[in-house]
């Protein structure tokens, strides 16, 4: 029923891994009679040419180590940056996916994963070009930074530098048991470690390390902000984007997720009794049984979307990602403010509707276990959950039972979206637009062309603009779309407006002008404009305030 990409897949439904089936690479492989080699402070780098969509010729170089690899003895624990290679490095392919589930036994994962891409042009230029970092989606546990999920095919058309990163995922990247042995957030501090490897490195690329912007969806999105926030990310970026994603909204920051760190350590049969012994006896353990462990880590189904979150870190004498929940550092001016991007799509999650309709199981135990089941499904906090499970189901469901019908299906899967990406995006905007010293451009992706990560499944035709569709235009997508050919069709120029809006903002921290379509005004609180990104643009405002007014009722906060 579903035609979901592997992010969307293990992010929400696991419905199929399509990823997986399709390991091929992205970009048209071109074959000139010499490689580009490239000199950085760290040593030689070895790549490969590819093509883009409007035939520019782009130097590729893939699978390159930026911290050495989280095994053995290093598994759980913060990253160790390369600073210098021994030899010349061969970043001709594609390096290893983090351990997550596959199908494909032949699609390259592998622990040893810390690997990035850089994607720049033929040519250099005679001055530095802008460089864009992209933090991939999945949850926090799936997808990788590699060209078939994340490409250079229209974005390097443009005159910019590409960085695409992997990062350890679910329980590898992010365990916290919440003292010594597992402070957590480890995931986030490769992000860090890659970003130093780009200041160190990218001028030997073209790029300008003084103008780079980190940009993120989902789980990139959430990492965006609290880059924005960590005292370990200062100075390494001057402008962000976050692609529907927010760290700041109903669902809670605590000091560890240790609860997490014991099922996982039961689901492979190792002691729970201490933190000591939880972590040591996975650190025996193959990275493929943990990578594969994931499924039976949800609670209802494929619930809670969002399994690891971020977390405070405790003070056990090493460096924090994290100090203080990122509300307060927003509220009291404790981050690194610089021009942000942040959008939504129009229906993000709305497809998730349909994965508890269709199977009676899940309808008639959400029905039954409202209370129980809602809380899990839609993040809500243990505290007053009960009361919050049930003015929501109130305000998307008018508080009658689910049916399979269209009006459920609209409720549900607004209140799914609205949970899961919305609100927190709705707060997070107006929060930095009030706190930031700096612009604050608001967006809502309301195109809907001829791809889409749902696809009816009677019409084969898209229905709405889910969650990730935004990334369909700015990045080459090949596990799962065919490459948009230039030409004068509306995907194409949804194509050029989208690598339009990220080249000027890179550039010069302002997303005009468009490529079609008005001036994008900046948000103020008084007035709260946004893009909604169709065919043609337009400016409105107030964006879906009405159904957000609930969320902040329940979970109120002085903006």
């Amino acid at each position: 029923m579903f035609r979901i990409l592997a992010l969307v897949v293990v992010l929400a439904c696991a419905c199929a891994h399509k990823e997986q089936q399709h390991h091929h690479e992205h970009g048209t492989n071109v074959s000139p009679s010499s490689e580009p080699v490239t000199v950085t402070p760290s040593g030689s780098i070895r790549g490969s040419w590819l093509q883009t969509r409007r035939g520019r010729r782009v130097q590729a170089y893939r699978g390159v180590r930026y911290a050495a690899p989280p095994t053995g003895e290093l598994r759980f624990q913060p990253p160790k940056p390369i600073l210098q290679y021994p030899s010349e490095v061969d970043a001709k392919a594609e390096g290893p996916a983090c351990p997550q589930p596959v199908i494909d036994p032949d699609y390259f994962v592998d622990e040893d994963c810390l690997r990035l891409n850089v994607y720049t042009p033929e040519k250099k230029l005679s001055k530095p070009l802008p460089v864009v970092v992209y933090i991939h989606s999945g949850g926090f546990y799936s997808v990788s930074g590699r060209s078939d999920v994340a490409g250079p095919d229209y974005l390097l058309d443009k005159d910019l530098v590409l960085v695409t990163i992997n990062y350890r995922l679910a329980s590898l990247g992010f365990l916290s048991t919440g003292d010594k042995h597992a402070p957590g957030n480890n995931g986030f501090k490769d992000q860090v470690v890659a970003l130093q490897w780009v200041q160190r490195n990218i001028a030997a690329f073209g790029g300008d390390p003084r103008r780079v912007t980190i940009s993120g969806c989902s789980a990139g999105a959430f990492s965006v902000m609290l880059h924005m926030v960590s005292p370990m990310s200062k100075g390494l970026f001057h402008r962000a984007v976050s692609i529907s994603g927010s760290p700041i909204s109903q669902v809670a920051i605590r000091p560890h997720q240790k609860e997490l760190a014991i099922k996982q350590a039961q689901l492979l049969n190792c002691p729970t009794d201490s933190s000591e012994a939880i972590i040591s006896c996975l650190k025996t353990k193959p990275w493929r049984d943990i990578g594969n462990s994931l499924d039976q880590m949800f609670t209802f189904g494929y619930d809670p979307i969002l399994v690891w979150a971020p977390i405070v870190e405790p003070d056990v004498g090493q460096e924090r990602f994290i100090t203080e929940h990122p509300l307060e550092s927003v509220k009291n001016g404790r981050m690194h403010a610089v021009p942000y991007i942040i959008g939504q799509t129009t229906r993000e999650f709305f497809w998730k509707a349909y994965s508890i309709l269709d199977n009676e199981n899940y309808t008639n135990t959400m029905n039954a276990e409202w209370e129980r089941i809602a809380p899990v499904s839609f993040l809500l906090p243990p505290e007053k959950s009960t009361e919050a499970a049930n003015r929501l189901k109130q305000a998307y469901l008018d508080g009658k039972p689910l049916t399979n019908d269209s009006v459920t299906a609209d409720g549900l899967g607004k209140l799914y979206g609205d949970s899961v990406i919305g609100f927190g995006v709705h707060r997070l905007a107006n929060l930095m637009c009030r706190h930031s010293p700096h612009k604050v451009f608001y967006y809502e992706f309301s195109y809907v062309g001829n791809r889409s990560h749902y696809e009816d499944p009677v019409t084969g035709k898209p229905v709405g603009a889910a969650h990730h569709d935004d990334l369909i235009y700015l990045f080459g997508l090949s596990a799962d779309f065919p490459a948009i050919p230039a030409g004068g069709e509306t995907d194409s120029r949804m194509v050029d407006l989208m690598t339009g809006i990220m080249y000027n903002f890179a550039d010069k921290g302002d997303p005009n002008p468009l490529s079609m379509g008005p001036s994008w005004p900046a948000m103020t609180p008084n007035h709260r404009q946004f893009l909604s990104i169709s065919s043609p643009p337009t400016v409105q405002q107030n964006m879906f305030e009405d159904r957000f007014r609930v969320w902040d009722e329940i979970y109120p906060i002085k903006y």
